[in-house]
């Protein structure tokens, strides 16, 4: 099968983004779509989402790596960041060398660990529509030079399309206030990472191996992530993605 070009992968991504309207919705591995469409199709190197919650904290929710999940996680106990920047101003965060002053003056933790991880500066976008914002994606470049115009209006315009889906699926399921639904999110988060780590264990690899082979499964035979995490916790997934049995 031939590769598809950037305009199909672009054409496809955006298809992706707005088809929220499905049965069992997984929001998880929603943002999990956004944050690998957006390493494939900008000059980054990794990029992560967070949501909002409606008393005002920002809760981690996805990213394209595990080393951007734990960074972004680290930026939540610490209540700093871009992220958290973007998502309490609701306006985008203009690109910010993460070795000057002004980073470490506004991230004192966060961006000399981003630093250590190999990034050198940082976009962030807000999710946002008619003004309503429920998040923010961080995009994180490891080479010097300033992220394209194009490719920052480009960024944004995914994260409000991922934006307008979440909300628009809310809209769908509007007897379960935004609380409830970010909850579940939540609690998706915790079965999702329980399932990665019984499976690392049981393949004896790393957390991000352990969760590409999680979401392949999940993909390849059409089950949504959160559902696929509770059948390997409940031991009713596929033997051949459980793996051997460890002592």
């Amino acid at each position: 099968m031939p590769e598809l070009t950037r305009e199909e992968r672009l054409a496809a991504a955006f298809v992706d983004l707005a088809d929220t309207l499905v049965r069992d919705f997984d929001v998880i591995g929603f943002l999990h779509s956004l944050t690998e469409h957006c390493v494939d199709l900008l000059d980054v190197a990794a990029a992560g989402v967070l949501l909002g919650t409606p008393s005002g904290p920002v809760v981690e929710a996805a990213a394209s790596d595990e080393r951007t999940r734990k960074l972004e996680l680290a930026g939540v106990e610490w209540d700093e960041g871009p992220c958290h920047d973007c998502y309490h101003s609701g306006a985008p965060l203009s690109e910010v060398p993460l070795d000057t002053d002004e980073a470490r003056a506004r991230w004192p933790r966060f961006a000399p660990r981003a630093l250590e991880l190999g990034h050198v500066s940082v976009v962030a976008a807000p999710l946002r529509m008619h003004g309503q914002v429920i998040g923010a994606l961080n995009l994180f470049r490891d080479r010097p030079g300033p992220l394209e115009a194009g490719q920052v209006s480009l960024a944004q315009a995914m994260a409000d399309t991922a934006a307008i889906g979440i909300l628009q699926q809310r809209a769908v399921h509007a007897s379960m206030s935004v609380t409830v639904q970010l909850q579940h999110a939540l609690d998706s988060r915790i079965i999702i990472e329980q399932a990665n780590g019984f499976l690392a264990h049981r393949h004896r690899t790393g957390a991000e191996e352990a969760f590409a082979l999680l979401r392949r499964h999940a993909e390849r035979h059409q089950l949504g992530l959160t559902d696929l995490a509770q059948q390997v916790m409940d031991g009713t997934a596929d033997p051949t993605l459980l793996g051997p049995t460890r002592a």
